[in-house]
Protein backbone atom coordinates (compact mmCIF):
# COMPACT_ATOMS: atom_id res chain seq x y z
CA UNK A 1 0.00 0.00 0.00
CA UNK A 2 1.48 3.27 -0.79
CA UNK A 3 1.31 6.21 1.44
CA UNK A 4 -0.15 8.64 -0.26
CA UNK A 5 -0.66 11.03 2.62
CA UNK A 6 3.15 10.76 3.77
CA UNK A 7 4.54 11.51 -0.39
CA UNK A 8 2.23 14.54 0.23
CA UNK A 9 3.61 15.64 3.45
CA UNK A 10 7.25 15.22 2.43
CA UNK A 11 6.65 17.21 -1.07
CA UNK A 12 4.74 20.07 0.58
CA UNK A 13 7.29 20.40 3.28
CA UNK A 14 10.35 21.03 1.13
CA UNK A 15 8.87 21.75 -2.59
CA UNK A 16 8.93 25.36 -2.35
CA UNK A 17 12.19 25.67 -2.19
CA UNK A 18 13.27 23.10 -5.43
CA UNK A 19 13.11 24.04 -8.42
CA UNK A 20 11.40 22.59 -11.34
CA UNK A 21 14.31 19.70 -12.62
CA UNK A 22 14.62 19.05 -8.69
CA UNK A 23 10.75 18.43 -8.07
CA UNK A 24 10.43 16.38 -11.06
CA UNK A 25 13.20 14.20 -10.10
CA UNK A 26 12.09 14.32 -6.09
CA UNK A 27 8.70 13.10 -7.65
CA UNK A 28 10.43 10.36 -9.53
CA UNK A 29 12.34 9.25 -6.72
CA UNK A 30 9.50 9.24 -4.15
CA UNK A 31 7.60 6.96 -7.26
CA UNK A 32 10.47 4.62 -7.40
CA UNK A 33 10.97 4.22 -3.61
CA UNK A 34 7.19 3.32 -3.88
CA UNK A 35 6.82 0.31 -5.91
CA UNK A 36 4.04 -0.98 -7.82
CA UNK A 37 1.80 1.81 -8.62
CA UNK A 38 4.23 4.54 -7.52
CA UNK A 39 4.03 7.31 -10.20
CA UNK A 40 -0.08 6.84 -9.72
CA UNK A 41 0.16 7.50 -6.39
CA UNK A 42 2.94 10.13 -6.10
CA UNK A 43 1.26 12.36 -9.11
CA UNK A 44 -1.56 12.21 -6.80
CA UNK A 45 0.13 13.45 -3.76
CA UNK A 46 2.30 16.49 -4.95
CA UNK A 47 0.16 17.07 -8.01
CA UNK A 48 2.48 16.73 -10.39
CA UNK A 49 1.74 14.96 -13.89
CA UNK A 50 2.20 11.63 -14.57
CA UNK A 51 4.18 12.22 -17.62
CA UNK A 52 6.65 14.54 -15.77
CA UNK A 53 7.34 11.60 -13.16
CA UNK A 54 8.08 9.26 -15.69
CA UNK A 55 10.84 11.33 -17.38
CA UNK A 56 11.94 12.62 -14.12
CA UNK A 57 12.54 8.51 -13.62
CA UNK A 58 13.75 8.32 -16.85
CA UNK A 59 16.67 10.92 -16.26
CA UNK A 60 17.46 8.91 -12.79
CA UNK A 61 18.15 5.84 -14.75
CA UNK A 62 20.11 7.33 -17.09
CA UNK A 63 22.31 9.04 -15.27
CA UNK A 64 22.18 12.15 -18.09
CA UNK A 65 23.18 15.49 -16.17
CA UNK A 66 22.26 19.05 -17.21
CA UNK A 67 24.74 22.07 -17.59
CA UNK A 68 24.71 24.34 -14.34
CA UNK A 69 21.74 26.38 -13.88
CA UNK A 70 19.56 24.56 -16.48
CA UNK A 71 16.62 22.68 -15.45
CA UNK A 72 15.16 21.93 -18.92
CA UNK A 73 18.07 19.86 -21.63
CA UNK A 74 18.46 22.15 -24.93
CA UNK A 75 15.16 22.73 -26.34
CA UNK A 76 12.76 21.94 -24.18
CA UNK A 77 9.72 23.80 -22.91
CA UNK A 78 7.29 26.01 -24.57
CA UNK A 79 8.51 28.00 -27.66
CA UNK A 80 8.69 32.06 -27.05
CA UNK A 81 5.01 33.11 -28.41
CA UNK A 82 6.58 35.80 -30.81
CA UNK A 83 8.45 32.15 -32.46
CA UNK A 84 5.15 30.70 -32.49
CA UNK A 85 2.82 33.50 -33.66
CA UNK A 86 5.57 35.08 -36.11
CA UNK A 87 3.47 38.56 -36.74
CA UNK A 88 2.69 39.12 -33.41
CA UNK A 89 4.74 41.74 -32.73
CA UNK A 90 4.86 43.50 -35.66
CA UNK A 91 1.15 43.88 -35.21
CA UNK A 92 1.66 45.07 -31.66
CA UNK A 93 3.85 47.33 -32.75
CA UNK A 94 1.58 48.95 -35.65
CA UNK A 95 -1.02 49.60 -33.43
CA UNK A 96 1.01 51.86 -30.96
CA UNK A 97 2.75 53.55 -33.92
CA UNK A 98 2.37 57.45 -33.76
CA UNK A 99 1.41 56.89 -37.77
CA UNK A 100 -1.54 55.10 -37.02
CA UNK A 101 -3.69 58.00 -34.75
CA UNK A 102 -5.07 59.27 -37.72
CA UNK A 103 -5.42 56.06 -39.68
CA UNK A 104 -9.24 55.83 -40.11
CA UNK A 105 -9.11 52.06 -40.03
CA UNK A 106 -7.22 51.93 -37.11
CA UNK A 107 -8.93 49.63 -34.36
CA UNK A 108 -7.59 51.80 -31.87
CA UNK A 109 -8.60 55.44 -33.50
CA UNK A 110 -10.82 56.41 -31.03
CA UNK A 111 -10.14 53.94 -27.80
CA UNK A 112 -7.13 54.50 -24.98
CA UNK A 113 -3.88 52.89 -25.72
CA UNK A 114 -3.92 50.89 -22.79
CA UNK A 115 -2.49 47.15 -22.36
CA UNK A 116 -5.70 45.82 -22.51
CA UNK A 117 -7.31 47.91 -25.34
CA UNK A 118 -4.44 46.54 -27.01
CA UNK A 119 -4.83 43.10 -26.08
CA UNK A 120 -8.31 43.26 -27.65
CA UNK A 121 -7.62 44.85 -30.95
CA UNK A 122 -4.59 42.06 -31.10
CA UNK A 123 -6.62 39.41 -30.53
CA UNK A 124 -9.22 40.74 -32.72
CA UNK A 125 -6.50 40.38 -35.36
CA UNK A 126 -6.65 37.07 -34.71
CA UNK A 127 -3.59 36.56 -31.84
CA UNK A 128 -4.42 34.76 -29.12
CA UNK A 129 -2.24 36.36 -26.16
CA UNK A 130 -2.94 37.43 -22.39
CA UNK A 131 -2.89 40.95 -21.92
CA UNK A 132 0.18 40.69 -19.13
CA UNK A 133 2.23 38.86 -22.33
CA UNK A 134 1.57 42.46 -24.45
CA UNK A 135 2.73 44.69 -21.39
CA UNK A 136 5.82 42.53 -21.90
CA UNK A 137 6.00 42.72 -25.42
CA UNK A 138 5.47 46.01 -25.34
CA UNK A 139 8.38 46.95 -22.82
CA UNK A 140 10.69 44.53 -25.21
CA UNK A 141 9.54 46.75 -27.86
CA UNK A 142 10.86 49.95 -25.79
CA UNK A 143 7.68 51.18 -24.74
CA UNK A 144 6.66 52.69 -22.27
CA UNK A 145 3.37 54.49 -19.94
CA UNK A 146 3.76 58.31 -21.10
CA UNK A 147 2.18 61.15 -20.21
CA UNK A 148 1.70 64.41 -22.83
CA UNK A 149 4.53 66.54 -22.31
CA UNK A 150 3.60 70.25 -22.96
CA UNK A 151 6.28 71.81 -25.56
CA UNK A 152 5.07 72.87 -27.71
CA UNK A 153 4.91 76.76 -27.76
CA UNK A 154 2.06 77.28 -30.63
CA UNK A 155 2.22 80.06 -33.02
CA UNK A 156 5.78 82.51 -32.61
CA UNK A 157 6.24 86.14 -32.21
CA UNK A 158 8.44 87.11 -34.91
CA UNK A 159 10.11 89.56 -32.63
CA UNK A 160 9.90 86.75 -29.55
CA UNK A 161 13.81 85.70 -29.23
CA UNK A 162 14.39 89.76 -29.53
CA UNK A 163 12.73 90.76 -26.97
CA UNK A 164 13.85 88.12 -24.88
CA UNK A 165 17.62 89.97 -25.47
CA UNK A 166 15.82 92.94 -24.74
CA UNK A 167 14.90 92.03 -21.71
CA UNK A 168 18.32 90.16 -20.82
CA UNK A 169 20.05 93.29 -21.84
CA UNK A 170 18.06 95.86 -19.51
CA UNK A 171 17.76 93.35 -16.40
CA UNK A 172 21.41 92.79 -16.81
CA UNK A 173 22.29 96.65 -17.02
CA UNK A 174 20.05 97.45 -13.95
CA UNK A 175 21.47 94.82 -11.88
CA UNK A 176 24.72 95.73 -12.57
CA UNK A 177 24.00 99.17 -11.44
CA UNK A 178 22.66 98.18 -8.02
CA UNK A 179 19.30 98.60 -9.24
CA UNK A 180 16.41 96.66 -8.19
CA UNK A 181 14.61 93.73 -10.95
CA UNK A 182 11.61 91.74 -10.30
CA UNK A 183 9.57 89.41 -11.94
CA UNK A 184 6.01 89.38 -10.94
CA UNK A 185 2.87 87.33 -11.67
CA UNK A 186 -0.07 85.46 -10.03
CA UNK A 187 0.06 81.97 -9.20
CA UNK A 188 -2.68 79.46 -9.52
CA UNK A 189 -5.79 80.98 -6.95
CA UNK A 190 -6.43 78.17 -4.86
CA UNK A 191 -9.41 76.67 -2.11
CA UNK A 192 -9.14 77.88 0.87
CA UNK A 193 -10.34 74.81 3.38
CA UNK A 194 -10.06 70.79 3.85
CA UNK A 195 -9.96 70.47 0.32
CA UNK A 196 -7.44 68.03 -2.13
CA UNK A 197 -4.06 69.26 -2.56
CA UNK A 198 -1.99 67.47 -5.67
CA UNK A 199 1.04 65.23 -5.00
CA UNK A 200 1.83 63.35 -1.95
CA UNK A 201 4.14 63.47 1.41
CA UNK A 202 4.78 61.26 4.12
CA UNK A 203 2.07 59.94 6.27
CA UNK A 204 1.85 56.92 8.45
CA UNK A 205 0.66 53.71 6.17
CA UNK A 206 -2.87 53.63 5.52
CA UNK A 207 -3.52 57.13 7.05
CA UNK A 208 -4.20 59.75 4.56
CA UNK A 209 -5.30 62.64 5.57
CA UNK A 210 -9.33 63.35 4.58
CA UNK A 211 -10.69 65.45 2.41
CA UNK A 212 -13.91 66.63 0.93
CA UNK A 213 -15.02 64.92 -1.77
CA UNK A 214 -15.80 67.80 -4.21
CA UNK A 215 -13.59 70.81 -4.49
CA UNK A 216 -16.54 73.36 -4.68
CA UNK A 217 -15.32 76.82 -3.05
CA UNK A 218 -16.10 77.10 0.75
CA UNK A 219 -18.41 80.51 0.76
CA UNK A 220 -16.49 81.45 4.04
CA UNK A 221 -13.38 80.90 3.32
CA UNK A 222 -13.55 81.51 -0.21
CA UNK A 223 -10.09 81.57 -2.42
CA UNK A 224 -6.57 82.67 -1.92
CA UNK A 225 -5.05 84.28 -4.63
CA UNK A 226 -0.85 84.57 -4.30
CA UNK A 227 0.48 87.41 -6.41
CA UNK A 228 4.00 86.90 -6.33
CA UNK A 229 7.44 88.87 -6.89
CA UNK A 230 10.31 88.04 -7.20
CA UNK A 231 13.90 89.66 -6.59
CA UNK A 232 16.23 88.46 -9.09
CA UNK A 233 19.22 89.89 -7.78
CA UNK A 234 18.11 89.11 -4.33
CA UNK A 235 16.87 85.45 -4.72
CA UNK A 236 13.74 86.75 -2.37
CA UNK A 237 9.98 85.98 -3.02
CA UNK A 238 7.17 87.98 -1.62
CA UNK A 239 3.92 87.18 -1.61
CA UNK A 240 0.85 88.96 -1.49
CA UNK A 241 -2.46 86.86 -0.64
CA UNK A 242 -5.29 88.31 -1.92
CA UNK A 243 -8.82 87.35 -0.70
CA UNK A 244 -10.71 88.93 -3.38
CA UNK A 245 -9.72 89.79 -7.27
CA UNK A 246 -7.34 89.61 -9.26
CA UNK A 247 -7.18 93.37 -10.55
CA UNK A 248 -4.69 95.87 -11.65
CA UNK A 249 -5.05 97.75 -8.72
CA UNK A 250 -4.27 94.20 -6.45
CA UNK A 251 -1.14 93.63 -8.99
CA UNK A 252 0.45 97.24 -8.16
CA UNK A 253 -0.41 96.87 -4.29
CA UNK A 254 1.42 93.81 -4.17
CA UNK A 255 4.23 95.55 -5.10
CA UNK A 256 3.94 98.86 -3.31
CA UNK A 257 4.11 95.96 -0.25
CA UNK A 258 7.23 94.09 -1.85
CA UNK A 259 8.62 97.72 -1.91
CA UNK A 260 7.87 98.98 1.75
CA UNK A 261 8.72 95.64 3.54
CA UNK A 262 11.91 94.48 1.52
CA UNK A 263 12.69 96.09 -1.81
CA UNK A 264 13.51 100.00 -0.31
CA UNK A 265 15.58 98.75 2.63
CA UNK A 266 17.51 96.01 0.33
CA UNK A 267 17.86 98.91 -2.20
CA UNK A 268 18.18 102.49 -0.51
CA UNK A 269 19.55 104.52 -3.15
CA UNK A 270 17.62 102.80 -6.03
CA UNK A 271 16.38 105.11 -8.93
CA UNK A 272 14.97 102.92 -11.22
CA UNK A 273 12.42 99.66 -10.49
CA UNK A 274 12.72 97.32 -13.11
CA UNK A 275 9.88 94.98 -14.02
CA UNK A 276 9.69 91.94 -16.43
CA UNK A 277 6.03 90.30 -16.85
CA UNK A 278 4.23 88.21 -18.82
CA UNK A 279 1.60 89.78 -21.49
CA UNK A 280 -1.57 88.88 -19.97
CA UNK A 281 -3.57 88.76 -16.78
CA UNK A 282 -3.63 91.70 -14.18
CA UNK A 283 0.00 92.89 -15.39
CA UNK A 284 -0.66 92.09 -18.73
CA UNK A 285 0.63 95.49 -21.77
CA UNK A 286 -3.04 95.95 -22.33
CA UNK A 287 -4.70 96.93 -19.29
CA UNK A 288 -4.88 100.50 -19.05
CA UNK A 289 -5.62 100.25 -15.31
CA UNK A 290 -2.15 98.82 -14.72
CA UNK A 291 -0.04 101.19 -16.47
CA UNK A 292 -2.07 104.18 -14.13
CA UNK A 293 -1.34 102.38 -11.13
CA UNK A 294 1.88 102.02 -11.60
CA UNK A 295 2.16 105.90 -12.10
CA UNK A 296 0.77 106.63 -9.16
CA UNK A 297 3.17 103.73 -7.08
CA UNK A 298 6.17 106.16 -8.74
CA UNK A 299 5.10 109.14 -7.65
CA UNK A 300 4.35 107.53 -4.47
CA UNK A 301 8.11 106.25 -3.98
CA UNK A 302 9.98 108.30 -6.39
CA UNK A 303 10.93 105.73 -8.55
CA UNK A 304 11.04 105.72 -12.11
CA UNK A 305 9.35 102.27 -13.01
CA UNK A 306 10.53 100.37 -16.47
CA UNK A 307 8.27 97.58 -17.31
CA UNK A 308 9.25 94.56 -20.34
CA UNK A 309 6.84 92.09 -21.01
CA UNK A 310 7.85 88.49 -22.36
CA UNK A 311 6.03 87.86 -25.78
CA UNK A 312 2.79 86.16 -25.80
CA UNK A 313 2.78 82.41 -25.12
CA UNK A 314 6.16 82.62 -23.18
CA UNK A 315 4.76 83.24 -19.68
CA UNK A 316 7.25 79.86 -18.50
CA UNK A 317 10.10 81.78 -19.47
CA UNK A 318 9.47 84.25 -16.87
CA UNK A 319 11.93 83.78 -13.63
CA UNK A 320 9.10 83.76 -11.05
CA UNK A 321 7.82 80.56 -12.39
CA UNK A 322 10.59 78.37 -11.59
CA UNK A 323 12.37 80.78 -9.28
CA UNK A 324 9.97 80.79 -6.84
CA UNK A 325 6.42 79.05 -7.78
CA UNK A 326 7.77 75.77 -8.76
CA UNK A 327 9.73 75.93 -5.14
CA UNK A 328 6.05 77.29 -3.70
CA UNK A 329 4.28 74.20 -5.24
CA UNK A 330 6.86 71.59 -3.69
CA UNK A 331 6.65 72.90 -0.65
CA UNK A 332 2.62 72.73 0.10
CA UNK A 333 2.07 69.18 -2.50
CA UNK A 334 0.22 66.72 -1.03
CA UNK A 335 -1.02 69.24 1.71
CA UNK A 336 -5.01 70.74 2.34
CA UNK A 337 -4.54 74.90 2.35
CA UNK A 338 -7.02 74.65 5.58
CA UNK A 339 -6.67 78.16 6.42
CA UNK A 340 -5.30 81.48 5.09
CA UNK A 341 -3.20 81.43 8.33
CA UNK A 342 -1.67 77.82 6.70
CA UNK A 343 -1.37 79.50 3.48
CA UNK A 344 0.85 82.08 4.55
CA UNK A 345 3.21 80.08 7.37
CA UNK A 346 3.60 77.23 4.04
CA UNK A 347 4.87 80.15 2.10
CA UNK A 348 6.85 81.68 4.99
CA UNK A 349 8.83 78.26 5.13
CA UNK A 350 9.86 77.93 1.61
CA UNK A 351 13.18 77.69 1.00
CA UNK A 352 15.96 76.27 -1.51
CA UNK A 353 19.18 75.29 -1.09
CA UNK A 354 20.38 77.61 -3.14
CA UNK A 355 18.98 80.24 -0.76
CA UNK A 356 15.63 81.62 -1.35
CA UNK A 357 13.58 83.04 1.69
CA UNK A 358 9.84 83.79 0.55
CA UNK A 359 7.93 86.56 3.23
CA UNK A 360 4.28 86.46 2.88
CA UNK A 361 1.00 88.46 4.10
CA UNK A 362 -2.30 88.19 4.17
CA UNK A 363 -4.12 91.09 2.00
CA UNK A 364 -7.69 91.14 3.06
CA UNK A 365 -8.68 94.79 0.77
CA UNK A 366 -11.13 94.20 -1.44
CA UNK A 367 -10.74 95.67 -4.91
CA UNK A 368 -13.51 96.37 -7.82
CA UNK A 369 -13.50 94.81 -11.17
CA UNK A 370 -14.45 96.66 -14.63
CA UNK A 371 -12.36 100.07 -13.66
CA UNK A 372 -12.54 101.70 -17.05
CA UNK A 373 -9.24 104.06 -17.91
CA UNK A 374 -10.50 107.20 -20.56
CA UNK A 375 -8.94 107.59 -23.98
CA UNK A 376 -8.02 111.28 -22.45
CA UNK A 377 -6.11 110.00 -19.33
CA UNK A 378 -4.15 107.69 -21.12
CA UNK A 379 -3.25 110.64 -23.61
CA UNK A 380 -2.32 113.08 -20.62
CA UNK A 381 0.20 110.49 -18.90
CA UNK A 382 1.90 110.33 -22.49
CA UNK A 383 1.52 114.23 -23.18
CA UNK A 384 3.33 114.56 -19.84
CA UNK A 385 6.46 112.04 -20.09
CA UNK A 386 4.86 110.36 -17.61
CA UNK A 387 4.76 106.79 -19.50
CA UNK A 388 7.49 106.71 -22.22
CA UNK A 389 7.63 103.65 -24.63
CA UNK A 390 10.92 102.07 -25.62
CA UNK A 391 12.23 102.61 -29.41
CA UNK A 392 11.89 98.56 -29.43
CA UNK A 393 8.34 97.35 -28.92
CA UNK A 394 6.92 100.26 -27.25
CA UNK A 395 3.88 98.11 -26.64
CA UNK A 396 5.93 95.50 -24.76
CA UNK A 397 8.63 97.83 -23.10
CA UNK A 398 7.99 101.17 -21.40
CA UNK A 399 8.42 103.41 -18.55
CA UNK A 400 6.45 104.95 -15.87
CA UNK A 401 8.00 108.23 -14.27
CA UNK A 402 7.07 109.99 -11.29
CA UNK A 403 6.18 113.72 -10.93
CA UNK A 404 8.37 116.02 -10.17
CA UNK A 405 7.32 116.19 -6.07
CA UNK A 406 6.69 112.53 -5.29
CA UNK A 407 4.93 111.90 -2.15
CA UNK A 408 5.94 109.82 0.70
CA UNK A 409 3.77 106.52 1.21
CA UNK A 410 2.07 106.18 4.25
Amino acid sequence: MVDEHGIGERFRSIGGELNERQRRLYAATEARSAGRGGIAATSRATGIAVDTIRKGIAELESGQTLDRGRVRRPGGGRKPLVEVDVTLLRDIERLVDESCRGDPESLLRWTSRSVRNLTSAVREMGHDVHFATVAKLLRALGYSLQANAKAKEGAQHLDRDAQFRHIDTVAKAQIAAGQPVISVDTKKKENVGDFKAGGREYRPKGKPELVRTHDFSDKDLGKAIPYGIYDLAGDQGWVNVGVDHDTAQFAVASIASWWRHLGKERYPDAGTLTITADCGGSNGNRPRLWKVELQKLADETGLAIEVCHFPPGTSKWNKIEHRLFSAISRNWRGRPLESHEVIIETLKAVTTTTGLTVHAELDTNTYERGIKIPDKDMKTLEDKGLLTRHEFHGDWNYAINPRDTPKQPT
